[in-house]
């Protein structure tokens, strides 16, 4: 059965190992990502590991394997050998090589990334249009020029960016990129997205999750998810 996207959901990406996994869990967290080979960033756990954690996931909480792979046949095997069912693709990735991996497994759940540049409304308002026939949901995050990386900067993009293509989807869009616990809400109810993706805006200074920092960041963020309901 295909997995349905949740609604309001709360994504934490980086997940170090079990442990802090299973604080994520008790603190509310809905998805657990986990980014593997990477271009840029260094992974924060070995596929071995991630791939323990993904597959002793239980709903309603799941893991969502962030990759920045393009080809269908290798997305599809990285899937496969994860046990992943959901996955972020943060890479150049095709229309047409979308379109292959839905055909090779039809119940994988796909959110594909639009990354916000300077300016470039209308170059993702096409990607959005090109890629929606085959993508479950979107998610928006931030590049940063100075290191070439697509996520997991720390840094905030133009949320009108966001809010336009919120406004304009079909499919669920999460905002991501530069979010923290003082932020988060203000976001919310400013971009209202589907969910919320966070990566490095709850981390203590040693590269792990604090645990009072995603408290405070789930807290506010449905909170912010109850008051957007309620206009």
């Amino acid at each position: 059965m295909k997995i349905s996207l949740s609604e309001e959901l709360i994504q934490v990406a980086g997940i170090i190992d079990d442990a802090e996994a299973r604080m994520l869990v008790v603190s509310g967290v809905d998805y657990l990502g986990f980014p593997l080979r990477l271009p840029v960033h260094k992974e924060d756990i070995s596929e071995e590991k991630a791939g323990m954690i993904i597959r002793s996931l239980k709903p309603p909480h799941y893991s969502v394997l962030i990759t920045y792979l393009k080809m269908a046949k290798e997305i599809f095997a990285f899937c496969h050998q994860l046990g992943a069912r959901m996955v972020q693709l943060h890479g150049d990735v095709s229309p047409d090589e979308l379109a292959n991996l839905r055909k090779l497994d039809s119940g994988l759940f796909i959110i594909k990334s639009l990354i916000v540049k300077d300016n470039n409304l209308s170059e993702l308002e096409s990607q959005l249009s090109d890629h929606c026939p085959y993508a479950d949901a979107f998610i928006t995050d931030t590049y940063d020029p100075e290191t070439g990386a697509c996520g997991a900067t720390g840094k905030m993009h133009n949320w009108d960016i966001s809010r336009r293509l919120v406004s304009i989807s079909p499919k669920p869009v999460i905002l991501a990129g530069g979010l923290c616990p003082d932020n988060v809400r203000e976001a919310i109810q400013y971009v209202r997205p589907a969910g919320v993706d966070v990566h490095t805006g709850v981390e203590s200074p040693d590269g792990r999750k604090d645990p009072y920092l995603v408290r405070k960041f789930v807290g506010e963020a449905r909170n912010a998810f109850t008051k957007m309901n309620l206009l």
